[in-house]
């Protein structure tokens, strides 16, 4: 358990890291917004100079207080620690001191950092709260995928930002937003997916130990009846990984050459030892 907390908080800060990189060495110094919470700390530098490491924490603060009401108190704890972690290094002087004319450069650089720097943080069980909080309820609530909420929520204060930082800032803004909203969704997808395998065999008790003496986890098996011959055998159904899939389908091609198996993707997973899906 403290083994989790400490990689968990490790994860976290280097998330928040790499997003104040972002922010300090692409957005800020290229006039380029950022949506959500984010987006109002460059806003109310941009316009009124208040230090954005002070905005993210006032105003995080008070969405935090919504998370409290609305998500488990663990997601709240670690993502108090990824608002304090974001502000730490928001402070410091930026790191890169990266400038270039080339205005499309850090409006993608600064939304793959978004995007990566989210994902870490996900993954340590945190928020960078912001729309965030928002994304995550939506989320848990109606299944939305987290990178497409928090897009959602970002336009609605990256387009009024056009007042502020010029219509060409606002529209290279929307495509950091677009970027990372991808790079976070693809991410989550690639590193946190799993698949349903069924399996149909003749063989099932043989199929089934191998299997369970492979991974190490839960088997189900479903009573079934074929129409035609109306036959009743068990089938197997398996949550795994993309790895496990590569290991599962040669031992069950091995074990029953003629077994029929079906690998499905999974969109949300929630269970005891099993990780949910972003």
């Amino acid at each position: 358990m403290h083994k989790i907390i400490v990689r968990n908080g490790l994860q976290i800060m280097l998330g928040a890291f790499i997003y104040a990189v972002a922010i300090t060495d692409f957005l800020i110094p290229h006039q380029i917004g950022e949506g959500g919470v984010t987006g109002l700390t460059t806003i109310g530098y941009y316009a009124l100079n208040i230090p954005p490491f002070l905005t993210n924490f006032v105003l995080n603060g008070i969405l935090m207080l919504i998370g409290f009401r609305f998500l488990d108190k663990k997601t709240v704890g670690y993502s108090i620690w990824a608002v304090i972690w974001i502000s730490v290094f928001l402070k410091l002087p930026p790191f890169l001191n990266y400038h270039t004319t080339q205005t499309i450069i850090p409006a993608i650089a600064g939304g793959v950092l978004m995007g990566i720097a989210m994902w870490l943080i996900f993954r340590g069980e945190g928020t960078v709260a912001g729309s965030t909080i928002l994304a995550k309820i939506m989320n848990r609530y109606f299944g939305m995928k987290n990178g497409t909420a928090m897009l959602m929520f970002d336009l609605c204060v990256a387009v009024p930002s056009v007042l502020i930082i010029g219509l060409q800032n606002m529209i290279l803004t929307i495509i950091e937003l677009y970027v990372s909203a991808v790079v976070l969704n693809g991410l989550l997808s690639r590193f946190g997916a799993r698949k349903a395998v069924t399996i149909i065999s003749n063989q099932t008790a043989e199929i089934t130990a191998e299997l369970s003496a492979m991974l190490h986890q839960g088997i189900t098996l479903i009573s079934a009846k074929g129409y035609y011959h109306q036959e009743k055998r068990p089938m197997i159904y398996i949550i795994c990984t993309d790895k496990q899939v590569a290991q599962i389908v040669p031992l069950v091609s091995a074990v029953d050459p003629d077994a029929f198996v079906v690998v499905d993707n999974v969109h949300s997973v929630k269970g005891e030892s099993l990780e949910k899906i972003l």
